[in-house]
């Protein structure tokens, strides 16, 4: 994940991003991303969406791109700093959109959504640390020492079904046990 946003909200009522810090009986503690970091209670009345669970529509109806990968994708087109801001000209905005993700549903993502996602890939590029995506090759080739798979291994001289059952403990068949009923 480039971004963290596990603990990153957007709480309504609250202008900005916000960490959660900890839960409390009648809400949850909040550090502002403003860079003073002052501290607050967010009540439980107010809506708190964290940002990881955030996706934007695309054409497909059963597809949506996670907010993750779109800032991702903004890092890897754009860099950290945007020259694009809430206030720019509309169509500036509905064609940076259009650049991040070329199917995005024009009908259901709003103008109001694509300012707030410039808004916050600001903050969030500001105060959190971009981290570079693991390769698939590091991830995929396991070490020459390392065994493909260690479940279902049969020795080669295990060969009638009681050797088998001795070198594999999934084989072996234990006899029913017999239960214990009162007599009525």
């Amino acid at each position: 994940m480039p971004y963290d946003l596990k603990e990153i909200a957007a709480i309504s009522g609250m202008p900005g991003l916000y960490r959660l810090v900890s839960p409390t009986r009648t809400g949850v503690i909040i550090e502002a991303l403003d860079g003073r970091g002052t501290r607050s209670i967010a009540s439980a009345r107010n809506k708190v969406s964290l940002l990881q669970e955030i996706s934007i529509y695309t054409q497909d109806y059963d597809q949506t791109v996670a907010l993750t990968e779109v800032f991702d994708r903004i890092h890897q087109q754009f860099g950290a700093e945007l020259e694009l801001t809430s206030k720019s000209d509309d169509r500036d905005l509905t064609a940076f959109m259009g650049q991040v993700i070329p199917d995005y549903d024009r009908d259901r993502v709003y103008m109001s959504d694509i300012k707030k996602l410039v808004t916050w890939y600001g903050i969030v590029s500001k105060n959190l640390e971009y981290q570079a995506p693991a390769t698939d090759e590091d991830d995929a080739t396991p070490a020459a020492d390392e065994p493909l798979s260690t479940g279902g291994e049969i020795s080669a001289d295990a060969t009638a079904t009681d050797d088998a059952a001795a070198a594999n403990p999934e084989a072996a068949t234990e006899a029913p046990k017999k239960s214990k009923k009162k007599a009525e």
